[in-house]
């Protein structure tokens, strides 16, 4: 009985090999604990993104009230700057954090809508196309953050054209006669007689132009707010 309980107990006793034993097992509880550890701070990594998402959406759905004329077009065509928080959240944090901040916007928006949607969606689309391909750019490519963002919004000024093209033109169209559309653009830009005009000489310097001033923004922004949106290592990133 006391040989058959000295046998099993010999695998743990290894004289020659018992420190050899003691230093794989404490290596072991030290890989267990790093693991733990590393767990922890992508949570808490993970937790502060989500959060910093979140108000960025707040902030965004907020400025989408803060309309301005656009220059040189007719009342109806407006403008706002509700880009902004998402295009720091796609150079911050990720490009898909700044789409999901752009998705949030619009479907709060959908609550006070008078386009049925349809405004929300295409407004979704053209800034969307800005802010991932920035930030796909400025993440994935790692080219310079300004020139990622002027891309970015030669991107948006491509999308918005397609967009006011087959979307937001016709949707006027819902409210007055196309021509009428047409004209009232041509009031302000006398060469303008056709709905490929309006995109071309109105849609798309317009939108690139706004490109550009949100990045101007976002550039000195996004660098002090990274390490707070997506921990201290994103410091190191943007610098």
């Amino acid at each position: 009985m006391k040989e058959d309980m000295c046998r099993k107990s010999r695998p743990f006793i290894f004289r020659k090999k018992g420190r050899g034993f003691l230093i794989s097992t404490i290596s072991s509880e030290g890989d267990s604990m790093n693991t733990v550890a590393v767990k922890k701070k992508n949570t808490l990594l993970q937790t502060r993104s989500i959060a910093g998402m979140a108000m960025l959406a707040a902030v965004s759905y907020l400025l989408a009230f803060l309309e301005f004329n656009v220059p040189l077009s007719p009342p109806f065509a407006m403008m706002d700057i509700s880009d902004l928080p998402a295009l720091i959240g796609a150079m911050a944090i990720n490009p898909f954090a700044g789409v999901i901040i752009e998705l949030v916007k619009n479907l709060l928006q959908l609550f006070s809508t008078s386009t049925a949607g349809i405004g929300e969606l295409a407004n979704f689309i053209i800034g969307a196309s800005f802010v991932f391909s920035a930030g796909m750019l400025y993440h994935k490519a790692k080219w310079k953050a300004w020139l990622s963002c002027l891309v970015g919004s030669a991107v948006m000024a491509v999308v918005a054209a397609v967009t006011n093209y087959f979307i937001l033109l016709p949707m006027f169209s819902m409210f007055m006669p196309i021509d009428q559309v047409i004209a009232s653009f041509g009031t302000f830009i006398p060469f303008i007689k056709t709905q490929l005009d309006v995109v071309l000489y109105n849609v798309i310097p317009f939108n690139f132009l706004k490109g550009i001033v949100i990045s101007a923004i976002t550039l000195p922004v996004f660098r002090k707010l990274a390490p707070v949106l997506a921990g201290p290592s994103a410091k190191r990133k943007t610098a």
